[in-house]
C-alpha cells in the first residue's frame, strides 16, 4: 500500500445525474482501520482567460443556483465525454462570448475540491480575440450576460465578492503575477 492510500472496500452509487454521479465507498485506511467517504465524479471542465486587443478581460455574469446569487466570472463549462479539453475551451469561448482566438495556451490545470470531488478544470489564456457574426448559442438553460473590465476593475470585483469563484480568481490571480496592466 502506498503512503496515505486508501483502498476501496465496496462503492456503491447513491446518484446518477446529468453532470455528476455520487459514490459512497468504504475505504481500509493506512492503519488498518475503516472509514466511509462520499465522492462526486464530475467529468471535468475548462475555463478561459479572454483577453481583447485592448488588453480588457472578457467576462460572463450569471445566476449559480447553489449559491442562490449571480457571479462575475470567466467563461467556463464541462466537457463533453472525451472530449478534448482544447476544443472545448474553444467552443465554450464562443458561446459564452460570441468571440474566437487563434492564440489559445494552456495555462494550468487544477482540482477544484479534491476532499470529494474528482473535477479537474483546465485553463486556458485565449489573446486576439475576434467577433463572431454568427456565434454557436448558448446551452438553452444558460442566461449570461458579457462584460469586459480591466485588470484593475476585475481586482476591485473581486474585493466586493462579485468574483467569488475558485477558476476566476485564480485567473485574476495569474494575470497580477504576469503584470497585465
Amino acid at each position: 500500500m502506498k503512503k496515505f492510500e486508501e483502498k476501496t472496500i465496496d462503492s456503491k452509487t447513491i446518484f446518477e445525474g446529468k453532470i455528476i454521479d455520487v459514490f459512497h465507498e468504504d475505504v481500509k485506511l493506512p492503519n488498518g482501520k475503516t472509514s466511509k467517504r462520499e465522492i462526486v465524479k464530475h467529468p471535468g471542465a475548462v475555463a478561459v482567460i479572454p483577453i481583447t486587443k485592448e488588453n480588457k478581460l472578457v467576462m460572463v455574469e450569471q445566476f449559480r443556483k447553489p449559491l442562490e446569487r449571480s457571479l462575475v466570472e470567466i467563461p467556463a463549462g464541462k466537457l463533453e465525454k472525451g472530449e478534448d479539453p482544447e476544443k472545448s475551451a474553444i467552443r465554450e469561448l464562443e458561446e459564452e462570448t460570441g468571440y474566437r482566438t487563434p492564440q489559445l495556451s494552456h495555462v494550468t490545470s487544477f482540482y477544484t475540491s479534491p476532499g470529494f470531488s474528482d473535477e479537474l478544470i483546465h485553463i486556458y489564456l485565449a489573446r486576439e480575440l475576434e467577433k463572431v457574426d454568427e456565434p454557436a448559442s448558448l446551452d438553452e438553460d444558460e442566461f449570461v450576460e458579457l462584460m469586459e473590465c480591466t485588470l484593475e476593475e476585475a481586482n476591485r470585483l473581486v474585493e466586493e465578492q462579485r468574483i467569488f469563484d475558485a477558476k476566476t480568481a485564480y485567473a485574476i490571480t495569474y494575470l497580477n503575477a504576469q503584470g497585465m496592466e
